[in-house]
């Protein structure tokens, strides 16, 4: 049973038209599913959008956030719990430990290095959480095409599909977590 989702996204609203709703969507459905949610504890970007109709919708919000992004992402002193921690190392292990499922949705370098290490985690066996890559309006493509050229050219041994499901929409996001067993790995090439 998933109980406790951690979502990667961006501290910025970026240019996908559909991101910002896209994450306010999640946030409400979340809470309507009974979730958790986990996340980086910003008030701006997507992550504001998320946690802000997590929290509208009468969610539980667990922001985990170092003190040195406390002030710049100005923390969402809303949350349910705000967790401050001094590393961003200590912050991501955090967020780990905290969830039992992973939610990736557009973002930079920092979303992109949490669900890189995640996925790792997972391919070396650390965790068989499920992991979700929301793939509005194509945003990443260009990621997974890379990591079919890892695989070609013989740098990642198991196959992409066991590690990470691939979505559109968070429709499909939620029927995965609504649905999810321990032997329910199946993705959509994207």
């Amino acid at each position: 049973m998933l109980r406790t989702i951690c979502v990667f996204c961006g501290s910025q609203t970026g240019n996908i038209p559909s991101a910002s709703d896209a994450a306010s969507e999640l946030g409400t459905r979340l809470a309507a599913g009974g979730f958790r949610l986990v996340y980086g504890g910003g008030s701006i970007g997507l992550m504001g959008a998320l946690a802000r109709s997590m929290l509208a919708a009468g969610g539980e919000v667990v922001g985990i956030i170092p003190r040195a992004l406390l002030e710049r992402e100005v923390g969402l002193v809303e949350a349910s719990t705000l967790i401050v921690t001094e590393t961003m190392r200590e912050r991501k292990a955090l967020m780990d430990k905290e969830s039992d499922a992973f939610v990736v949705l557009p973002g930079g370098f920092g979303t992109l290095e949490e669900f890189v290490e995640i996925v790792t985690l997972r391919q070396l066996g650390y965790h068989d959480k499920p992991v979700i890559i929301v793939n509005l309006c194509g945003f990443y493509r260009p990621l997974l095409k890379f990591f079919s050229h890892i695989a070609e050219r013989g740098y990642a041994l198991t196959p992409q599909h066991r590690l990470y499901h691939v979505v559109e929409s968070v429709d499909e996001t939620m029927t995965i977590l609504t649905n999810h067993t321990h032997h329910h790995h199946h993705t959509r090439d994207a």
